[in-house]
């Protein structure tokens, strides 16, 4: 397996066990499939009654025969032949050929056993009342009866379905520029018109379809939304503009259809094409059409007697956005009914600029609360800035008012001070403390520290002299004496004790010359005793040693 196709081939013939792929694949890629050695044993065909009888069975035969017999075990085909059968663009083998007979459809003919279902959840039950009469017991699942968005009225609009008659524009209906390709410019500008209504009250776009019966009406369609609606993001593109035929198999919320024809029915004749038309929305079903038409026709009388059990008017009540709180079938209370599409058109125009005002001025007050919260949060930001520059403000003008306190140097050192009561409390807090008064007035006015008033240089100096001196007398002083000593074992008891002696502080100048003299006396004292020592025995650092 050098290349994804071989593995992709590897995948479908060994691994895969759901296959998915067209009857038109199958038929283009048979000849690979047989030769990969394909095998299954169920199929499956969906829509199978909009597939020409003879696409039906080549996926029944992409696989070669095992012992003579095909190894194909079951054959599910899923379809409604109430609906549109297969396209054939020939008419004569369209209709002396009878090649739109598709293969399901033969089988219910020849009256093969069936089931056929009996509840559909697609569309709420009013809607389904437009095309359940075809069907011979179709009923609503419980979530059709019982889920809020199928309880709940279409904003801006009276009825969950209408009919609205569309007469000529400037003399104008049916137009046929081409053979078979119908147009209608006051029905496209008209449904133009009410997707735009409906963009404004806040529908989304993906959730609106606009279907034709005729390809020309679609490519008018398409060309009046882009010239409206393409270069505006108010509006933008609904979801799908295309053909009924395009759109069999598929669904959306609400569907906006134009039947184009003025003059003829048509092609909508067909009551196939009509049940695939009237059964593609959910939610709302708005049909744009020429009602003496249509209404007159008798194979469309069943679904038509259903529309016409509304006005052919167009009501709107343009108060009410979407979403809305009004249940289905209630009334609003104000309403406005539309005659024709030119006054629609005025009327989308007016509702246009007024909503626009609408939105200008809530995003002005948008604004406008979006920067009062941005001013709001700037100040709850700079007012705890501004509160504690006040409150370091109002400390520092306490403490301008307050005196200053001076740290000296520890009690243990000798230092003048000016009384004993000050060496005393300095000796027990550790410090001597002096109390300087700052010069009165406003403190704003002083400097903080150059209020501080130091002593003079040469008491510092005198008082450095005098500390190294006191620091030198404690180291001389031994607080070890001896206490007994036995000479003949050569040991000594050493005693530790306490100094009685104690550094008071003086800050008389009188006091210096008795200290020192005291401070020879203990040195000749500890002088003598030394050499008393001396004499009676060893010394303590040769004992040590």
């Amino acid at each position: 397996m050098r290349s994804g196709l071989d593995r992709a081939n590897y995948l479908l013939v060994k691994e895969a066990k759901i296959i998915a792929m067209t009857c038109t694949h199958a038929a283009l890629t048979r000849r690979n499939l047989v030769k990969l050695g394909f095998r299954y044993d169920n199929i499956l065909m969906e829509e199978a009654a909009q597939i020409l009888e003879i696409e039906t069975f080549i996926p029944l035969l992409l696989q070669e025969p095992e012992d003579g017999h095909n190894r194909l075990k079951r054959v599910v085909l899923i379809g409604d032949h109430h609906q549109l059968p297969p396209v054939i663009k020939n008419m004569a083998f369209q209709k002396y050929s009878n090649m739109e007979q598709s293969l399901f459809t033969r089988f219910i003919r020849l009256g093969v056993p069936a089931i056929e279902l009996d509840k559909q959840g697609r569309s709420r039950e009013s809607l389904a009342n437009l095309y359940n009469w075809r069907y011979k017991k179709l009923g609503n699942l419980p979530h059709v009866l019982e889920s809020p968005e199928y309880l709940t009225a279409n904003p801006g609009f009276t009825f969950d379905f209408q009919l609205i008659n569309v007469e000529d524009f400037n003399g104008v209906g049916e137009s046929e520029p081409n053979p078979y390709f119908y147009q209608n410019l006051s029905e496209a500008e008209y449904v133009v018109a009410v997707y735009m209504y409906m963009r404004l009250l806040g529908y989304p776009g993906e959730k609106i379809t606009i279907l034709t019966t005729y390809n020309g009406q679609k490519h008018l369609i398409r060309d009046v939304v882009k010239q409206r609606c393409g270069d505006n993001p108010v509006f933008g593109f609904p979801n799908t503009i295309t053909t009924v035929d395009r759109y069999q198999g598929s669904q959306n919320d609400y569907i906006l259809l134009s039947l184009v024809r003025t003059k003829a029915v048509g092609h909508l004749r067909d009551v196939r094409r009509l049940i695939v038309a009237m059964s593609r929305a959910r939610l709302g079903l708005y049909v744009f059409a020429r009602v003496g038409v249509f209404a007159n026709c008798y194979e469309l009388t069943p679904a038509f007697n259903q529309l016409l059990l509304h006005p052919t008017d167009l009501h709107l009540c343009p108060d009410e956005l979407f979403p809305t709180n009004r249940k289905a079938g209630d009334l609003p209370p104000k309403g406005r009914i539309i005659k024709n599409m030119p006054e629609m058109s005025k009327f989308v125009y007016d509702f246009y600029y007024d909503v626009i005002e609408r939105l200008m001025k809530e995003q002005e007050r948008d604004e406008a609360r979006l920067k009062a919260e941005q001013k709001q949060q700037k100040k709850e930001i700079e007012k705890p800035a501004e509160e504690d520059a006040e409150v370091a403000e109002k400390n520092m003008k306490e403490m301008l008012s307050q005196p200053f306190l001076s740290f000296d140097q520890p009690t243990d050192i000798h230092d003048d001070s000016e009384s004993d009561e000050e060496d005393d409390q300095g000796a027990e807090s550790g410090r001597a403390i002096k109390i300087i008064a700052l010069p009165q007035g406003d403190p704003q006015e002083f400097e903080p520290f150059p209020h501080v008033k130091y002593e003079e240089e040469e008491n510092l100096e005198g008082s450095k002299k005098q500390d190294e001196e006191t620091s030198d007398l404690q180291s001389s002083v031994s607080d070890m004496t001896i206490s007994k000593v036995e000479k003949e074992k050569g040991v000594m008891e050493v005693v530790e004790g306490a100094s009685d002696s104690q550094v008071i502080k003086d800050t008389d100048s009188k006091n210096t010359k008795d200290t020192d003299s005291k401070n020879t006396d203990s040195q000749d004292s500890i002088d003598s005793n030394k050499d008393e020592d001396d004499n009676f025995g060893p010394s303590l650092d040769e004992l040590m040693s």
